[in-house]
């Protein structure tokens, strides 16, 4: 398939990962693409990956490429070394950036823009029933409008129960809470929930009272305080928390990601254990994510979280952090 066939579909690129193409098969967006009996499609059997591409570079790649083996691993599926993925990856990105170059006699609003970032999915369903090894592709498309926003406004949310206690993932690792698999129904279901509700997102609960994760992100909070600098003065003490990984959670990317930028910066570090009393004693609460990045919590259940100009005070910060990540 050449490049004019991605150009039909018009914003989405397709990329399948083929032995016969070393830099990835360009498919046609535009037609049907997955066959019916793909057990990605009847059961939701699969893993996928998102990430962000900003001015053509994939940020977080490796940590990406790490966790979609280890989803793949969950789900004993066999994937194509890292290398093919890297090919495809770069396929669909320059595709994507070349239609979407500004025409010749237009302004320059292509690769030095800001707005020059691409979401980039990589997928892998268990294949064709019978048998047949795994369908694999990238897929690269515009960023959605609503990500941009509420990382500017921020969000409001709602608590809801995912209705397993906090040590389910170990004791029934077949639940794969810690694999970021195809099946998102439910995750989408909550979505529309707090919709339905009036707010933008969800903070997952556990059956025990744990906070957990967002549907499709992770739950940052910080912390401001003082303590002695050891000279008869004090010094400010920032420190940031995210929840335990052991609770049954996604380990999220871009937090981690943020937590090694963060303590280079001088902020303090922190793993839960937590509880909804401590989202709404925080300084400041963001859902974290990577195509979304850092998006600010306004109300949590209808209740303010800090104030709105330490809120924005510490996003900025963060924001800036999170810029050096590659």
């Amino acid at each position: 398939m050449t490049s004019s066939a991605s150009a039909q579909a018009g914003a989405t690129v397709l990329v399948f990962l083929d032995p016969a193409f070393r830099d990835g098969r360009i498919a046609d967006a535009s037609k049907p693409q997955l066959m019916a009996t793909d057990e990605g499609a009847t059961r939701g059997d699969g893993v996928f990956e998102s990430l962000l591409a900003v001015g053509g570079r994939p940020r977080k790649l490796q940590a990406h490429l790490n966790r979609l083996a280890g989803s793949a691993r969950a789900l004993e599926l066999d994937i194509p070394a890292e290398d093919a993925w890297r090919r495809a990856i770069e396929t669909a990105i320059r595709e994507f950036r070349g239609q979407q170059a500004a025409p010749a006699d237009g302004p320059d609003t292509g690769a030095d823009s800001d707005a020059d970032e691409v979401v980039v999915k990589l997928l892998v369903t268990r294949g064709v029933e019978g048998g047949a090894p795994p369908t694999c592709w990238v897929q690269a498309s515009p960023p959605p409008a609503a990500g941009r926003r509420q990382r500017e406004t921020g969000i409001d949310v709602v608590l809801l129960d995912r209705g397993y206690d906090s040590e389910v993932g170990e004791r029934a690792p077949w639940l794969l809470l810690g694999a970021k698999t195809l099946s998102y129904a439910v995750n989408m279901a909550a979505l529309r929930h707090a919709r339905h509700q009036g707010a933008d997102d969800v903070i997952f609960t556990s059956a025990d009272g744990r906070v957990l994760e967002g549907p499709t992100s992770t739950v940052l909070l910080a912390h401001l305080g003082t303590t002695d600098d050891g000279e008869g003065g004090v010094r400010t003490v920032r420190r940031l928390i995210t929840p335990q990984l052991d609770s049954g959670i996604l380990p999220g990317t871009s937090q981690g990601a943020l937590f090694t930028a963060a303590k280079a910066a001088g902020w303090e570090l922190g793993y839960g254990p937590l509880v909804p009393a401590d989202l709404y004693d925080a300084d400041a609460v963001w859902l974290i994510s990577s195509i979304r990045l850092l998006a600010p919590v306004n109300h949590i259940d209808g209740k303010n979280i800090g104030t709105p100009e330490l809120r924005r005070e510490l996003t900025a910060e963060l924001n800036e952090l999170f810029a050096t990540i590659e």
